[in-house]
């Protein structure tokens, strides 16, 4: 069984955040919405395991 990684884990962390930001420029608070959510859905349809998805879900949602 996988586990979820926190720590950093991307190549180029920040050309990715400019690439995202790029990618809403121009839409409206509806449209990124719609956005995110279809990003997620990949997101999630590409890690695919069940257990490491609630655990995100449950680091998600702590407060700090």
């Amino acid at each position: 069984m996988a586990k979820l990684i926190t720590a950093a884990n991307i190549d180029r962390p920040d050309d990715f955040y400019a690439e995202l930001l790029t990618a809403h420029d121009g839409l409206s608070k509806a449209d990124s919405d719609a956005f995110n959510a279809r990003l997620i859905l990949l997101l999630v349809n590409h890690i695919g395991d069940r257990a490491v998805l609630s655990e995100a879900l449950h680091a998600a949602g702590r407060r700090s």
